[in-house]
């Protein structure tokens, strides 16, 4: 069988092909084509030769390669994949071990520890094979009689569905809205894209050629998991409209009692030997309370819940919150709004990515679609510069003297290049400067992706950014903490979501009548961030302790965690037992060791206010601080040691 990243055969003309290089990444065009020849020496040309990356950087995909270097690649592509065609397009020989490492080595312009080699053979999937949906111990029929509800159609409820249908599992999605995709269902404001390019933001197993942005907008996004849930067979088990109310474990026979209720109120409840939990951290909004909100005359919500019959063109809008969702709104919107007044109460750093909204080209299309193992080494190049890279300026250095400013040498770098880039677009505007430049530590909040839209929106005539604080709304205004006030006709809130409300309103009830959220109080975790003691067969994805703030994405995470939990239920299958949850002891020594390490990044630092991050005292509990290098480790295989299965 034809592995499928090999690429599609083609017959295309020298010219078309020749065409189609000048769109493409040339350190990943470079890497095919040493799968693509099956001569030695055309190999070695490649790995030793002068035409090679000069560095590697997030978002930077040519390698710093000059334009003199790049031709000279595209020339000798060309005749190595006019030669692959002639020959028929075969499937190219597996690349041997140490010669794989080399390459990795050679794309990155230094050196792959080999300690993240395993992590990122397995996440490029080179040998076509999907190693995360590892083969099972247990019986089949065994599994055939080990129903699963899961909550959540969002990218890990989906994710879990298809492992468990891979497995022979039954199961029921239950999910509250119309249709899969979770956030990127629920956010479908104005300008709404992912901020990881999509080549890498997207399963391991199912890569798409289909993209035409590198950071896809939430339509297209919408569309990648809405395709994948029918191409494995998803949608029949799956409940839309229905929400979860809760889950009462019975321990005399080992199972989950989920009830549920439709979108008319009728309820049901589901009998189930497991529950996996998807509910994710982002889908709660956030509003804040602000005296005078409910005499506000006009239309008023949440970008979560953005209201698309109301006609925003030619009116006033107030838009309160100026952070990730309303970084991506405010140049969606500018030009067609009257006037757009922006409530900033802390500015973000940006990270500079020119590529933010740009467009896949045909090219890099074709390339993607026939060239064997292209796209694993584009995923390759857009994942390897965020893999664990980003937590070196987290790292807070003690010693270092104006924590204020910065925690680290390498923080106070990062702070420098943020700075860099946005008074390069300001021209000389101090005013401005002094309002968009943060005054706490780089990264200590979520650092953004910018193209420059931002900065030009914020430089229209039509719009204001307005820092500091709210101190009302009224009927047709927002009057700030100054006595300014600011006519409005229409409000949005972009103010986020109860991140650190794990769970929400969901009761769940484990062993012994143990309320969950009476167990966590302030402070909810999971072991690995995927199970808790007291609540047997209960397992959590995007958990507490799992959200990335360094890099990688979180589907990687989920990768990683249904992994584990698949291993948790053949585990439990093919030892002949029923229940299994974790040890206390493993529980608290992971709570205490994720608290420890967070303590030493620039996320917990006093200076950093006003944080999602944070709960209401300042602690973190969302965050994961963990290389994700680790986090594969720890997640590939269950050990029963730490775990009491009965």
């Amino acid at each position: 069988m034809r592995n499928p990243h090999a690429g599609e055969a083609f017959t295309d003309s020298d010219d078309e092909i020749a065409d189609a290089l000048a769109d493409v990444s040339i350190p990943a065009l470079l890497m095919a084509c040493v799968h693509m020849t099956d001569d030695d020496a055309v190999r070695q040309s490649i790995l030793d030769g002068p035409v090679r990356p000069a560095g590697i950087f997030l978002n930077e995909v040519q390698g710093f390669m000059s334009e003199d270097a790049r031709a000279a690649a595209r020339a000798l592509a060309l005749g190595i994949i006019g030669d692959y065609r002639d020959r028929g397009c075969p499937e190219p020989a597996p690349i041997a071990p140490a010669l794989l490492h080399r390459m990795m080595n050679w794309i990155v312009a230094g050196e792959v520890p080999d300690e993240y080699v395993p992590m990122m053979v397995e996440e490029t999937e080179l040998d076509g094979n999907d190693a995360r949906g590892d083969a099972l111990a247990s019986n089949p029929a065994d599994r055939a009689d080990f129903p699963v509800v899961v909550i959540g159609a969002g990218q890990s409820g989906l994710l879990a569905a298809i492992r468990l249908k891979q497995a022979g599992i039954p199961f029921t999605v239950i999910e509250k809205n119309p249709g899969v995709g979770g956030t990127w269902w629920e956010n479908s404001y104005p300008g709404a894209r992912v901020d990881v390019g999509n080549h890498f933001y997207c399963y391991s197993f199912e890569p798409s050629d289909h993209w035409t942005e590198f950071f896809a907008r939430q339509p297209e996004l919408q569309a990648y998991f809405s395709d994948v849930a029918v191409r494995h067979g998803l949608l029949e088990h799956i409940r839309f409209d229905t929400a979860v109310t809760g889950a009462v474990w019975n321990d005399a026979d080992s199972t989950w009692a989920v009830t549920v209720e439709n979108s008319g109120g009728e309820p049901d409840t589901l009998r189930a030997r497991a529950v996996i939990c998807a509910v994710g951290q982002l889908n709660q909004p956030f509003v804040p309370d602000i005296p005078g909100a409910q005499s506000f005359s006009g239309p008023a919500f949440h970008t979560a819940r953005w209201d698309h019959d109301v006609d925003i063109s030619g009116t006033n809008v107030a838009m309160i919150g100026a952070g990730a969702t309303g970084f991506q709104v405010a140049p969606a919107i500018a030009a067609t709004v009257d006037r757009l007044t922006i409530f900033q109460r802390t500015a973000q750093w940006m990270f500079p990515n020119p590529d933010y909204h740009k467009a896949v080209g045909p090219g890099m299309r074709w390339a993607l679609k026939h060239l064997p193992f292209y796209g694993r080494w584009y995923r390759f190049l857009v994942f390897w510069p965020g893999c664990d890279t980003g937590l070196v300026a987290a790292i807070v250095d003690p010693a270092w003297p104006d924590q204020q400013r910065a925690v680290s040498q390498a923080n106070d770098l990062a702070r420098m290049m943020f700075t860099e880039w946005i008074t390069s677009q300001l021209d000389g505007d101090d005013e401005l400067a002094a309002k968009v430049i943060p005054d706490y530590p780089a990264t200590g909040k979520r650092t953004l992706q910018d193209n420059g839209s931002w900065l030009r929106t914020l430089r229209r005539d039509n719009v204001e950014l307005v820092r500091g604080g709210i101190d009302h709304i009224e009927a047709d205004a927002v009057v700030d903490t100054d006595g300014n006030r600011y006519p409005a006709d229409i409000l949005i809130y972009a103010t986020g979501f109860r991140v650190n409300d794990f769970l929400g309103s969901l009761s769940v009830t484990g062993r012994g009548g143990a309320d969950l959220h009476r167990m966590w109080g302030q402070r909810p975790s999971a072991y690995l961030g995927i199970t808790i003691p007291g609540f047997p067969n209960f397992f959590c994805m995007y958990g507490p302790g799992t959200n990335l703030a360094s890099g990688g994405s979180l589907i990687f995470h989920s990768e990683c965690q249904i992994r584990y939990i698949m291993g948790c239920i053949d585990l439990l299958l093919a030892s002949g037992n029923t229940a299994m949850e974790p040890l206390t002891d493993r529980y608290d020594d992971w709570y205490s060791r994720t608290q420890a390490e967070l303590k030493t990044m620039v996320w917990s630092q006093p200076s950093i206010t006003h944080s999602f991050y944070k709960d209401a005292r300042g602690v973190v509990h969302s965050l994961s601080p963990w290389r994700l290098v680790d986090y594969w480790a720890w997640t590939r295989s269950v050990d029963p040691a730490d775990f009491d299965v009965r």
